[in-house]
């Protein structure tokens, strides 16, 4: 049973990687106001985090938004240490699966630095698209299989802020992706994105092989014929084939192949089909695996994948992308239990790094509590959830939360032994309390 002490250890350890990127002072402002985004009950305005984490006022409160807004650190390098700490404790070897997408969290105010007018994904419906003020983030996500299985969960490695009129959110990934690469030179990855990011495929990513949605009026082709050797310009691609949409119409059940493949903790049946086809408009000399999928029942319409991975079956390509729903589950996380969108930062790099603190917050805890309680059961069993079997972030945060004020309350305590039942009662209240 992992102790209290063991847990504060292993989490002091994990933000003591950091300990380089800031000067003393900063370091320490930094542990306080992690400790604080974790603690704080309510809206996570960041002085809600001083009055939780610092509440006798040991410092300065402008201290804390000048610490956000312009304190003379790195976010990549911060992001630097905990790529390095994820990859080393929870992706040792093999290929590194990432997941891409991006994400508005919706801002107020006259003037946000780097907030714009961008579509709201969560609004929208295919009927009707829904625009709001925000900060547009591109967020890379490296994917982990939990101990106890079932869905993967997301854990963000780099955020990127999207602005009007700067470079657009491929240009962003692709600057991400290459950060990534530098920083393991040795690995390779595996990124899966959804459509809007499909055209990564011709930005010649180093050791990486991309996943993606293809257009359903995708121009592809046939590869590109041998070379005759007469005179003249040889020919660069093959023959114009059938739209994807129009390829799947023209296929019978009898070319399909039923497979199944894990879906988020499910077993799943498809029918899936494949043929290597030239994308002409991304990359002009290398074939993509293009693979239509058909719902057995007919009850969903077909969708189209493809990959630049060569030898990737159309079983791989579809399971790839089908586990890229935990990047869903990490915005939602993120937005509605770490209260992402409620620091009130509005100038310099405030907005900007609060938003990337946040993503970053959301992986370190994820890394504290993985190896520290694997699959054990670290929360309180409710009688009107008997069959729960598997922690989720809420409870990856309640036990850091206990951890965080078993450690706070017990120095104030007196030196008589106390009835358990209180404690637990009240620790119970306070890690809840959100």
């Amino acid at each position: 049973m992992t102790t209290t002490k063991t847990s504060i250890r292993g989490w002091q350890d994990l933000l003591g990687t950091a300990r380089g990127v800031f000067t003393v002072a900063s370091f320490s402002i930094f542990e306080t106001l992690m400790a604080g985004w974790a603690l704080a009950p309510g809206r996570r305005t960041i002085t809600a985090m001083i009055c939780a984490a610092d509440s006798e006022g040991h410092r300065a409160h402008d201290a804390y938004h000048r610490f956000v807004r312009c304190g003379r650190w790195s976010m990549d390098a911060l992001w630097r240490v905990l790529v390095v700490r994820l990859v080393e404790t929870l992706c040792r070897q093999g290929v590194i699966p990432l997941d891409l997408d991006d994400t508005l969290f919706n801002k107020t105010g006259r003037r946000v630095e780097g907030a714009g007018i961008f579509r709201d994904a969560v609004r929208s419906t295919r009927s009707k698209v829904v625009y709001a003020l925000g900060l547009n983030l591109v967020v890379v996500t490296l994917r982990v299989t939990p101990p106890w299985g079932g869905c993967p969960v997301a854990l963000p490695v780099g955020v990127a802020l999207h602005r009007k009129g700067g470079p657009t959110t491929v240009e962003l990934a692709c600057q991400m992706m290459r950060q990534l690469a530098e920083w393991l030179p040795d690995r390779s990855f595996s990124l899966c994105a959804d459509g809007a990011y499909a055209t990564l495929i011709g930005r010649g990513l180093r050791n990486t092989v991309i996943t993606s949605r293809l257009r359903r009026d995708a121009a592809i082709y046939e590869a590109a014929p041998p070379k005759t050797g007469k005179r003249g310009r040889p020919k660069t691609k093959g023959k114009r084939l059938a739209t994807p949409a129009k390829m799947a119409e023209g296929l019978a059940e009898k070319d399909f192949a039923a497979v199944e493949f894990d879906c988020r903790g499910r077993t799943v049946t498809s029918l899936v089909w494949s043929r290597r086809v030239l994308w002409y408009y991304v990359d002009k000399t290398r074939m993509v695996t293009l693979v239509v999928v058909r719902d057995p029942d007919g009850a969903c319409p077909d969708d189209f994948f493809m990959t630049d991975y060569p030898d990737a079956t159309a079983t791989q390509v579809v399971a790839r992308y089908v586990g890229r729903w935990s990047i869903e589950i990490c915005f939602r996380e993120v937005k509605q239990v770490l209260g992402a969108e409620d620091p009130q930062s509005w100038k310099g790099e405030g907005p900007e790094r609060a938003a990337a603190l946040s993503f970053w917050l959301y992986s370190a805890i994820w890394a504290w509590y993985l190896p520290t309680f694997g699959a054990a059961k670290t929360w309180i069993p409710r009688p009107w959830y008997k069959r729960k079997a598997t922690p989720s972030f809420l409870d990856a945060l309640a036990a850091l939360r206990r951890a965080l004020w078993t450690e706070r309350i017990t120095p104030l305590s007196s030196s008589e032994p106390l009835n358990p039942k209180i404690i637990d009662g009240l620790l119970d209240v306070l890690t809840r309390a959100a």
